[in-house]
């Protein structure tokens, strides 16, 4: 008997697909989760039914523990094969039966899909197959998000359907298509709902941006967010929604995981899910919602105010403006950065002006954003401001904007 555990994402079930192409009947897959994997591995290699099987374990890595019940079980004789592409899971090319690559040598990024796959190949246990090979392409492009910067979006969409249909549906429908064609695409009804989809998604991405709080976690700002759907793309969307912040974490306390995403080559999530017992890719990771995890990400986040996004469209304050922009937060926190004769950019926050200095307005708004969530300000809201500050009737100060400005710039550095 052939036993396959694997991940329940795209890139999992991709691997359960090859198993079934390659073994036909004669493979078993249990899709897991890191959370559960263990205990099924460990309840597996227990029963002495499963004595002789031959068991395969892709895209997922189990803990130490079951790590030396491995090694044990294939010093006896008994087959065993790790293949994963996660940075995490390296420790496991130091066993016979560890097979863990990150990149090949051309620079693309693996995912668990593609490595089976060729390792079967290899091996003379899976007949080579164009379709199912335009198919796992598409998983890699989407697990290691390089389908973004090349614009296949097909790969996207692919997810996409996984989510929508259910894995069991999805299997099921992939199974048969690559069994039969020796080309891969979807299909008009598919594409019909998924373009339904798409706009299902953008409302999603909007509503919980509004709802997204930030704060700092060790040595990251982390924009926090409660979210159920739609994991990937919100996670994607949001951080290139405010880019200010370090990374997202998308949390959904039902199922007790926390998602990590980042668009900054500099910030790796994988290493930061570790300290929470997690871990995955550099920019897209996650992690149980353990005591710590809860504190932190969720019993510290809760008073907080969302973050306030800025006002689109704005005809007077506008940003860069050397005689002063305004931004302001839920709590009504304002703060007016512009820039010094000398060149240097400051801020006047809340009735005083700050000690930091800024070669560049973007250094401004970061600091702002970072420390307070504030988004740009209103034009109304900037109006009343200089008034309040100036004591001005608010027609005047719209009649000749630049100058009020001016005269409040001065005022603040008296």
């Amino acid at each position: 008997m052939i036993k396959l555990f694997s991940d329940s994402d795209l890139d999992g079930v991709g691997c359960g697909l090859v198993a079934k192409l390659a073994f036909g009947d004669s493979v078993d897959v249990s899709y897991c989760s890191y959370r559960n994997l263990n205990e099924r591995v460990e309840k597996y290699i227990e029963n002495p039914e499963y004595k002789q099987s031959t068991i395969y374990i892709t895209d997922l890595a189990v803990n130490e523990k079951i790590e030396k019940e491995l090694e044990k079980r294939y010093k006896k004789g008994n087959h065993i094969q790790v293949v994963d592409h996660h940075k995490t899971a390296m420790h496991f090319n130091k066993y016979e039966w560890g097979f863990v690559q990150a990149e090949y040598e051309d620079g693309r990024k693996t995912c668990a899909t593609s490595l089976f796959y060729e390792f079967l190949l290899e091996r003379n246990l899976i007949e080579k197959n164009k379709g199912l090979e335009e198919f796992i392409e598409l998983v890699r492009l989407y697990d290691t998000w390089e389908w973004e910067p090349n614009n296949r979006v097909e790969a996207k969409r692919l997810n996409d359907l996984f989510f929508i249909i259910g894995l069991e549906q999805f299997e099921g429908q992939m199974l048969e298509r690559l069994h039969k064609s020796d080309t891969f695409r979807l299909t008009d009804s598919e594409d019909f709902l998924l373009d339904t989809e798409d706009k299902k998604i953008e409302r999603y991405i909007n509503s919980k941006n509004r709802q997204m709080v930030q704060t700092f976690i060790e040595e990251y700002c982390v924009g926090v967010v409660h979210a159920e759907q739609y994991i990937s793309e919100l996670g994607n969307a949001l951080a290139k929604l405010n880019p200010h912040l370090d990374l997202i974490a998308i949390l959904n306390v039902g199922t007790k995981k926390i998602g990590l995403r980042t668009i900054y080559n500099e910030v790796d999530v994988s290493e930061f899910a570790k300290r929470f017992g997690g871990g995955g890719h550099p920019k897209a990771s996650g992690c149980s919602l353990g005591d710590t995890a809860f504190e932190l990400f969720v019993k510290n986040t809760f008073p907080l105010y969302s973050i306030r996004h800025d006002a689109p469209q704005n005809q007077f304050n506008v940003k860069e403006n050397e005689n002063g922009t305004l931004y302001t937060n839920r709590k009504g926190e304002k703060s007016f950065i512009f820039i010094k004769p000398e060149g240097q950019w400051v801020i006047h926050h809340e009735k005083k002006m700050l000690d930091q200095a800024f070669s560049t307005f973007e250094e401004a708004e970061r600091y702002i954003k970072r420390l307070h969530a504030s988004g740009l300000a209103f034009d109304n809201e900037l109006v009343s401001y200089v008034s309040e500050n100036l004591k001005m009737n608010e027609d005047a100060i719209q009649k000749n904007l630049q100058e009020s400005l001016l005269s409040l710039k001065n005022h603040f550095l008296k």
